[in-house]
């Protein structure tokens, strides 16, 4: 009997790799393709523990190059897509959206086109799976929460791109019969996450005494999500999940930035033998990015209803994990935090 054949795009970067490692190990009937560009987020070195598995296959490639992706298809005639490459730091989308709107909207459109002609209006057990974004959804005052019905309205190239690729899923849905989903998530943390994101940043500055950079006066309210619950989520998204649907995956969890680096600046001093409170000496407000939302918060009751999903992890648990997990792992830290991740770094936030 031919294995399952899956292709999960951006597997190399942060939710990818930890997605990829989670199927492989769970599903040893499905043929597992990785296919990652190994852009500036993308490292092998977070899927090494599974390079030697019999189901996993890497395969390095760019998704904005039509006739790559058409042969792929070809070659491996895939049954189901997890679409996770992606551009996704808003600060990169802001100095350079071209880059966002070729890898987000265009290669979406490749894999679209691809799966469409590879699976020839048969689409018995096939699936494209868009994973999205709250940020889509555009800003929230200090009231209410997104739903799946909410109206999108991005405020940055990176929601708009997003934004877009989840457009012409859906209308491929309408127009083509073409069977998907879509979910969209709040902010991931945990091990693995490239250090330009707000947490691993900080836990990196904090342990090597650096200022740790809080836009305007850090009263931007996110919702945080562990990123094995998020793993999990996707997983029963793509297994039980209705055609043609969208589920909001949340944490339960929200949290103004600077409240949330103040619970992390005590972990930290817990961990590293500091008095209380030494660490959030070096929380250092900078000028506000451009275009930044106020509030994202998710509703997420639509998939723990028909999908019997929840959070298994507070914030409180998860960033007692994810602090230990970066504190043991400083070599993969340090191959990551380059010369030219360190120029990048000046620009952005213009301190030491």
């Amino acid at each position: 009997m031919n294995k399952k054949k899956i292709l999960i795009t951006g597997g190399a970067g942060f939710i990818g790799s930890h997605l990829v490692k989670y199927f492989v190990n769970k599903y040893p009937d499905y043929k597992i393709i990785n296919l990652d560009n190994l852009t500036y987020a993308g490292n092998l070195d977070n899927l090494k523990d599974i390079i030697s598995k019999p189901n996993y296959e890497f395969i390095k490639g760019d998704i904005t190059l039509s006739a790559f992706i058409n042969t792929l298809f070809e070659r491996y005639k895939f049954d189901g897509v997890i679409h996770l490459a992606a551009e996704s730091h808003v600060d990169r989308s802001i100095s350079n959206p071209d880059e966002f709107i070729e890898t987000n909207i265009i290669g979406t459109l490749n894999l679209l086109n691809a799966s469409r002609e590879c699976w020839n209006d048969d689409f018995s057990d096939k699936l494209f799976y868009q994973i999205s974004t709250d940020e889509v959804y555009g800003s929230l005052g200090i009231d209410g929460l997104f739903t799946e019905e909410t109206a999108y309205d991005p405020r940055s190239p990176y929601s708009a791109s997003k934004a877009s690729a989840d457009h012409l899923v859906r209308a491929y849905w309408h127009t083509y019969k073409l069977p998907i989903v879509i979910s969209n998530c709040s902010n991931n943390y945990g091990p693995n996450q490239f250090p330009e994101k707000l947490i691993p940043l900080a836990i990196n500055n904090i342990k090597n005494n650096k200022n740790i950079p809080i836009y305007g006066k850090g009263e931007n309210i996110r919702d945080w999500l562990y990123v094995k619950d998020h793993v999990s989520a996707i997983d029963l998204v793509f297994h039980k999940g209705k055609k043609g649907e969208t589920y909001n995956i949340g944490g339960n969890n929200e949290l103004t930035n600077i409240e949330l680096i103040y619970k992390l600046c005590k972990v930290m001093d817990n961990r590293l033998g500091r008095a209380d409170g030494e660490s959030a000496k070096l929380i250092t407000f900078v000028k506000d990015r451009a275009g930044h939302d106020l509030r994202y918060a998710i509703d997420s009751s639509k998939i723990k209803r028909e999908l019997g999903w929840s959070p298994s992890l507070q914030f409180e648990k998860g960033i007692e994990l994810t602090v230990d997990w970066y504190l043991q792992n400083e070599k993969w830290i340090k191959n990551i935090i380059n010369r030219k991740y360190e120029k990048y770094y000046d620009k952005q936030y213009n301190i030491r």
